[in-house]
């Protein structure tokens, strides 16, 4: 208790756990207990679900448990029984389903003839690089940032910059540090942008996009925004897309974003590439039409039935977030008070610190955490600078999951085994 306050934290961890049980199911209406790990794990195949023994929470993958939405999954059922599974030239009715989401949600109202596939967002951002810097060069990053930018960079020719965001406690842009380094002798010659950050879970300011745009045009600087995060902006925040202001700046740039992440698509292989202005729609004219043949063509359906058809599954997903959300704070305050946790307002990941000397879990934290607590999170060290001591958490699962996994944590911590106690 503090302060007088008369309720006390383990009060208010068991009042957020159920309010995020809700009505007992997911947003797909599957009941909880049909999420449990270990049933999950019988029944899934993906790397979520292979890569640790069967005593380990898998926490760390960008996948959800949730069941996926109805209106996707009939969706997929009707293509199928149609034999409808051969190649792609375009996008199709990608194109107006995406726009016509974008200009719902985020009053973006994006061109015709400014979409383009790509079997991925990796894909999208490599193969966008070649076509506009194909003489590489340098390329910088705003970390900590999703580690698969640093993979995927390895197949193009760049030197990578990494220039750490500002945290106060909220992330932003280091937009005097952007400002240096573009106007450096070396200079900058391509930048990639994740809005909403990932693994802050931050969706940056339209003024802070503005001065990126700004500078950007100023020193001649090819922006590619990662937007796959976007449809999971929480209530009550919003995103600012970077195409318009880009255009409006006369900044070269391009969007790659994809349903995969927002509802739960990974697999089926499917993103977007839209160019911000006239300029970028002309240079994306010189993707190889392979890119577009290797996607697929049950993701490009899955992804229209996402924007089209399954709209409300995306709000009840969002909402189950931040109140898993809202638990994982209660936990933490509770179990694991030296643990340092800055909820964002956009996707279902948490970026946990856990510097603390009193945690004594080291300087990787995820390796004593996978080995003690058997919970396996993404390690910190992956996200390049200003990532070491932290861990990635995955909240798009039951809220029991969740409660296993501090529980698990909490007594790694306090010094015992691995144990947890589900609430009921």
């Amino acid at each position: 208790m503090q302060n007088g306050d008369m309720t006390s934290d383990a009060d208010c961890s068991q009042q957020a756990f159920e309010r995020a049980l809700g009505t007992g199911a997911d947003p797909s209406g599957t009941p909880w207990h049909e999420l449990a790990p270990e049933r999950l794990r019988r029944q899934r195949s993906s790397v979520k679900w292979t890569r640790y023994p069967d005593d380990v929470l898998p926490l760390f993958v960008a996948e959800m448990d949730f069941r996926v939405a109805p209106e996707i999954r009939d969706e997929l059922v009707r293509r199928v029984e149609a034999s409808d599974t051969g190649y792609l030239a375009g996008p199709g009715p990608l194109e107006s389903a995406f726009a016509g989401f974008a200009r719902d949600r985020w009053a973006w109202e994006v061109p015709a003839g400014h979409l383009h596939l790509a079997t991925d967002v990796a894909t999208g951002i490599v193969e966008s690089l070649r076509v506009a810097r194909p003489a590489g060069g340098r390329l910088a990053l705003s970390t900590p940032c999703y580690p698969g930018f640093f993979e995927m960079l390895q197949e193009v020719d760049f030197e990578v910059v990494e220039l750490p965001l500002r945290l106060d406690p909220v992330a932003s842009l280091d937009l005097a540090r952007i400002e240096r380094e573009f106007s450096s002798e070396a200079g900058i010659d391509a930048f990639i942008l994740c809005n909403p950050h990932n693994p802050h879970g931050v969706p940056f300011a339209a003024d802070e996009l503005r001065k990126l745009a700004e500078l950007a045009a100023e020193h001649d600087v090819f922006v590619v925004s990662d937007e796959i995060h976007a449809p999971l902006v929480h209530r009550g925040a919003s995103f600012t897309p970077f195409a318009p202001i880009a255009a409006e700046a006369g900044a070269l740039s391009v969007t790659t974003t994809s349903a995969s992440k927002g509802w739960n698509l990974a697999g089926t292989k499917c993103s977007v590439i839209v160019a911000a202005d006239e300029r970028a729609a002309r240079l994306l004219e010189q993707l190889p039409p392979e890119v577009a043949t290797r996607t697929s063509i049950l993701g490009l359906h899955a992804n229209v039935a996402a924007f089209s058809n399954a709209r409300d599954w995306l709000d009840r997903t969002v909402a189950q977030i931040e109140a898993n959300q809202a638990l994982l704070v209660a936990l933490i305050k509770e179990r694991i008070p030296e643990a340092t946790y800055v909820p964002g307002t956009a996707g279902y990941l948490a970026w946990l610190d856990l510097r603390d000397p009193a945690l004594a879990l080291g300087e990787d934290p995820s390796t004593r955490l996978l080995r003690d607590a058997k919970v396996a999170l993404n390690s910190g060290r992956d996200f390049g600078l200003g990532g070491a001591g932290f861990a990635r958490l995955n909240l798009a699962c039951s809220p029991e999951t969740i409660v296993r996994a501090v529980d698990r944590i909490a007594a790694v911590v306090d010094g015992g085994a691995a144990q947890e106690g589900i609430r009921s």
